[in-house]
């Protein structure tokens, strides 16, 4: 069996506030994990206990079959929501002593710490006070350090928040790298669309609880399929009373609509064509935002049948 980080029937609770509800999932060697779920679903507590930073009430956590202790979790590199550096003290002094808590030379860290500052586009703000710098490049410096002393493992808790497109890009970018060199990369986020794009596969956590996990192509066929049909004369609703279907987006030309079961396509052609012409006609799969909607909706709709 791979190298893999496994959850494993994990409970936490927090007085009569139960946090997890026996959560299982694994991260495998070579992929990048996504945890997404709502404010206060879960996942910060599932990361924090995977670290050993909180104790498990119940279930075990391992890293290669073997339970997480004090060695392996100096082989981690986390990267936490709330960020972790001291505002006062200068950029690379600051990476350097990190990375030597990690049980690195003082010549090693230097050494990573330059490689990391270089490709993460912040070499030219080492000497500055990290309060000094952008909430931008601050996240940066925070990945630096979590990379520097060459994790096994990766956990990153909202990694892409308050980033610029460029700096997404650069930090997508590291984290393919590491999980092409063999790293587990497990990562939290609301930004479902760079999920879907990013991750190999993907759990989703509802009120501590993993609903569903997959790859992306594996969830998105548990949801309904769904037609783009763009039809420049239609008037506004004109298919909110069709059989077997339900309008998700209007939006001038275009609509988008989710198909149930038994919906006919042929049947929505003709009336989009009777408002005129139809230039386009498209069955595509659901994003994994709307599946993540979906999941969640439904779920609270059978918590309040019971």
């Amino acid at each position: 069996m791979e190298r893999q980080l496994e959850i494993d029937r994990v409970s936490k609770r927090y007085g009569d506030v139960v946090a997890l509800h026996g959560i299982t999932f694994e991260v495998r060697a070579g992929e990048i994990f996504g945890l997404v779920g709502s404010n206060g679903a879960g996942k910060t507590t599932a990361m924090r206990v995977a670290l050993g930073v909180l104790e498990a009430d119940a279930g075990a956590v391992r890293w290669d079959r073997r339970p997480i202790g004090p060695e392996t979790r100096r082989r981690i590199g986390y990267m936490p929501e709330e960020r972790g550096l001291y505002p006062r003290m200068r950029v690379g002094e600051q990476l350097v002593y990190l990375a030597r808590l990690h049980g690195m030379t003082p010549a090693a860290a230097r050494a990573a710490v330059d490689r990391w500052v270089e490709r993460l586009g912040v070499a030219g703000r080492r000497d500055d006070d990290v309060i000094k710098l952008s909430l931008g490049n601050q996240q940066r410096v925070q990945l630096a350090a979590a990379l520097a002393h060459d994790p096994e493992i990766l956990v990153l808790d909202e990694p892409f928040s308050g980033l610029d497109p460029v700096a997404v890009d650069v930090m997508s970018g590291v984290l393919r790298d590491q999980a092409d060199a063999g790293v587990p990369v497990m990562f939290s986020s609301h930004q479902l669309d760079l999920v879907q794009r990013l991750c190999d596969r993907v759990g989703i956590v509802r009120q501590g609880r993993m609903v569903a996990v997959g790859t992306v192509d594996e969830l998105r066929d548990q949801g309904q399929d769904e037609l783009i049909v763009r039809a420049p004369a239609a008037p506004p609703g004109w298919a909110a009373q069709l059989p077997g279907v339900t309008v998700v987006e209007e939006s001038g030309a275009g609509t988008r609509l989710a198909l149930h079961d038994g919906a006919d396509d042929q049947a929505i052609l003709r009336a989009a064509l009777e408002t005129g012409p139809v230039h386009e006609f498209t069955r595509a799969r659901p994003s994994l935002t709307d599946l993540f909607r979906h999941i969640v909706s439904a779920k609270d709709e059978e918590g309040e049948r019971k």
